[in-house]
């Protein structure tokens, strides 16, 4: 698994316990208590480390490439899956697969950007940017829900929609701008989570929505740390105080009222537990479908013109 450089300390302190147990097993010694005192210090570590994050840490954990992915909370937290495909226009994008699926006894079309573990994943869903087609297809999809009246779940992961000669040819722009229009006007709930990486207007096409969540270890802003660092201290190297500044982690944004909640994920992260992470992922949901089920369509609309109307209002004088 991918070590990042904060977990070292912890790492190693990993290496030590294996090593008191193996000796512990092939010697036949009892090592029960120095095993003890190494299992404290290693939870003590562990819980320290992860407890004080920076948001460049937490960044590092949510572009971590063992992190479960769109169709990983599918195959773990949802039922019944079935994808649909195809944009009606130009064709279909595997990096913004999505379909009809049940959670908690709830149908729901979900849907979601989609990144690769290997290179030749990663080739066919485009690193998890999205074309002007995956962004068709997604609003093709919230129009079949709102059809059916069922709910409509965006699993955001996404460092940006794909900025390709291609995709600018296609409209990649117009695609995404239509979509935060319709997305307004969908007379069915709306949840939006954002799993790792919510990347500028790559994330926001999938993005306008009833509630917006995030993952503990996520992050949702305009420009990556990075593209900030460049641009403000012309070096990427600042990418640590670009992070910081930019307040683009689930705590900081849990703070200004840009997000309506955070789904804790497991100690280290959710790579080191896909299961338990899907499982808080499926509760969390499930609580806010029932939510905004039980609202008219009139005050669904209401709440979320006023939601989105209220950001970045300045209450000075």
């Amino acid at each position: 698994m991918q070590l990042l450089e904060f977990e070292k300390p912890a790492a190693e302190l990993e290496r030590e316990l294996e090593k008191l147990r193996t000796k512990s097993a092939s010697q036949n010694i009892d090592l029960s208590d120095e095993i003890s005192i190494m299992e404290t210090k290693l939870a003590e570590t562990r819980a320290g480390i992860y407890k004080n994050l920076t948001p460049w840490q937490r960044v590092q954990i949510a572009r971590h490439t063992n992190r479960p992915f769109m169709l990983d909370y599918v195959s773990l937290a949802f039922t019944d899956f079935c994808e649909l495909h195809g944009d009606r226009h130009i064709g279909d994008d595997a990096s913004m697969p999505g379909g009809f699926a049940r959670i908690g006894g709830h149908r729901v079309v979900i849907i979601g950007h989609q990144k690769g573990r290997d290179t030749k994943e990663n080739l066919k869903r485009n690193f998890g940017s999205a074309h002007p087609e995956g962004y068709r297809k997604a609003m093709r999809l919230m129009k079949t829900a709102e059809k059916f009246g069922l709910p409509v779940i965006t699993l955001i992961d996404t460092p940006g929609a794909f900025p390709g000669i291609g995709a600018e040819e296609r409209n990649i722009a117009e695609a995404i701008a239509f979509n935060l229009r319709e997305m307004m006007l969908l007379k069915v709930p709306v949840i939006a989570i954002v799993l790792g990486e919510g990347g500028s207007g790559g994330a926001l096409g999938i993005g306008v929505a009833d509630r917006v969540i995030m993952m503990e270890n996520a992050y949702y802003s305009v420009i990556s740390p990075e593209g900030c660092a460049a641009i403000l201290w012309k070096h990427r190297k600042h990418a640590p105080e670009a992070a910081e500044a930019m307040k683009l982690v689930a705590p900081d944004l849990m703070k200004l009222g840009l997000i309506d909640d955070v789904i804790d994920e497991p100690t280290g992260g959710a790579h080191h537990d896909h299961q338990a992470t899907a499982d808080a992922f499926r509760d969390k949901v499930i609580s806010h479908i029932e939510q905004l089920s039980a609202l008219s369509t009139e005050q669904l609309l209401n709440e979320r013109y006023a939601k989105f109307r209220n950001f970045g209002e300045w209450q000075g004088r």
